[in-house]
């Protein structure tokens, strides 16, 4: 199983910056839906598509390896 790794990315660009970033910054300034979040946040299967890890990785300005897991079920 992959596991998108959007909190971790998203508590790391927050401790990063010095504030708290929500999940409905990230979905203005990406396109995705805060509900789409919200659903990669909370659920490890959520299957989601490559261009939200694209827009994903363009926000974190990560590589997607930086964003993906690969998990043993």
């Amino acid at each position: 199983m992959i596991r998108v790794l959007l909190v971790q990315k998203l508590d790391n660009k927050s401790f990063a910056e010095g504030r708290k970033i929500t999940l409905k910054e990230v979905a203005n300034s990406t396109g995705i839906g805060r509900a789409t979040l919200t659903r990669i946040a909370n659920k490890p299967d959520y299957i989601t598509t490559t261009d939200i890890i694209d827009k994903l990785c363009d926000y974190f300005a990560c590589e997607p390896g930086d964003l993906l897991q690969k998990v043993k079920r």
